[in-house]
C-alpha cells in the first residue's frame, strides 16, 4: 500500500453488515480524510492554507457530533443506521444532521479524487471543481439568501470555491501520498491501487447512506433535481 494510506484507515476496510455501516471504523476512516486534506493544505500558499482550514474544521465538527452520539449511546449506535434511527426515536437530531453534512463533504472529497484518478493529466483544481459541482455545489447554489441557514450555505459555497482555487499541483499532492520517509516512495501503480480502493469503499458507504437517508426522510446526501 502507499505509505500515507498505510497510516490511515481505508474506507475499503470499514465493515458493512446487514445492520449497516460500522460506526467506529467509519469515524476512524474519517480521521484519515482530515489528514489527507491537511496534506493538501500544507502544499498550498499561505493564503490558500488559510482558506482551506474552515473546510477541515467543518468536517471535524461534524465528525465530533457523530462521535459524541456514539460515546453517549454506544450499544444503540453500533452502525450509522442504528445511530440515526435511535436518535430520531428520541426526537433529537444533532448527530443525524451532522452525519448528513459529513457525508456530503466526504462525497465531495471522494468524487473529486475519483475524477483525479480517472483523468491522470487533470490538475486537482479541475478535479475538485468537478467533484464540487455534483455534490456540494447544488446544495449551496440552491440555498435561499432570505434565511439565516441559506446565507450560511451560500457563504460555505464561497468558502469551498475559494479553497478549490488554491489546490496545489497534482504532481506535488501525489508525491506527498507516495512519499516514504527514510525509504523509496511507492510506485504510481501501488498508489493508484490503494487510492482506488479507498475511493470505491467511500462511494459504497455514501451510496448506501444516501438511500437510507432518503427512505427514512432524514434529509438528502445528494440534492435531488
Amino acid at each position: 500500500m502507499a505509505p500515507f494510506l498505510e497510516t490511515v484507515k481505508s474506507f475499503a476496510d470499514v465493515p458493512i453488515t446487514d445492520d449497516g455501516v460500522n460506526t467506529v471504523a467509519f469515524l476512524e476512516a474519517d480521521d484519515g480524510v482530515v489528514r489527507m486534506l491537511k496534506e493538501l493544505t500544507s502544499l498550498m500558499s499561505s493564503v490558500g492554507a488559510k482558506s482551506f482550514s474552515p473546510v477541515i474544521s467543518d468536517i471535524q465538527g461534524n465528525v465530533k457530533k457523530v462521535r459524541d452520539r456514539y460515546d453517549a449511546f454506544p450499544s444503540q449506535s453500533a452502525t450509522l443506521e442504528q445511530l440515526v434511527a435511535n436518535e430520531n426515536s428520541n426526537k433529537v437530531g444533532s448527530a443525524t444532521e451532522g452525519l448528513m453534512w459529513l457525508l456530503r463533504s466526504l462525497a465531495f472529497t471522494g468524487k473529486s479524487l475519483q475524477h483525479a484518478q480517472k483523468n491522470p493529466s487533470e490538475e486537482l483544481k479541475v478535479s475538485f471543481t468537478k467533484g464540487y459541482d455534483i455534490t456540494l455545489g447544488p446544495i449551496h447554489r440552491g440555498a435561499s439568501i432570505f434565511s439565516i441557514q441559506g446565507a450560511i450555505m451560500k457563504a460555505a459555497g464561497l468558502m469551498f470555491n475559494t479553497a478549490i482555487g488554491y489546490c496545489p499541483p497534482r504532481k506535488n499532492f501525489y508525491e506527498k501520498l507516495a512519499a516514504n520517509p527514510g525509504g523509496e516512495p511507492c510506485s504510481q501503480e501501488t498508489l493508484d491501487k490503494a487510492l482506488n480502493a479507498w475511493v470505491t469503499g467511500l462511494d459504497t458507504i455514501i451510496s448506501r447512506m444516501d438511500a437510507f437517508y432518503t427512505k427514512g426522510k432524514h434529509g438528502e446526501i445528494y440534492k435531488s433535481a
